[in-house]
């Protein structure tokens, strides 16, 4: 059974930086993985994702801002997010192979 097990959202004030982790356990290969986001009242979204060879695609909104890594060995992928703003306040869900997703963790910037 996959889990995606997230972690290091919070509150920060604009202009400061988190760290999001997301550690997968269960998985039967290397896929792609990625991060999307859920604002209140609007849809989910893409955020990043990164492929099994360190590929990345970032959206528009966060090109620049945030960076997303992986480390292959740990299962595990990385947002590292700076120069936030009120607009990135969401839940933020990681992604395995377009099929899993974790519980979400919530991130609040404050103006």
């Amino acid at each position: 059974q996959v889990q995606l097990v997230e972690s290091g959202g919070g509150l920060v004030q604009a202009g400061g930086s988190l760290r999001l982790s997301c550690a997968a356990s269960g998985i039967f290969g290397i896929a792609t993985m990625g991060w999307y986001r859920q604002a209140p009242g609007k849809q989910r979204e893409l955020v990043a994702t990164i492929t099994r060879g360190g590929s990345t695609n970032y959206a528009d909104p966060v090109k620049g801002r945030f960076t997303i890594s992986r480390e292959n060995a740990k299962n595990t992928i990385y947002l590292q997010m700076n120069s936030l703003k009120p607009e990135d306040t969401a839940v933020y869900y990681c992604m395995y192979g377009y099929d899993y997703w974790g519980q979400g963790t919530q991130v609040t910037v404050s103006s």
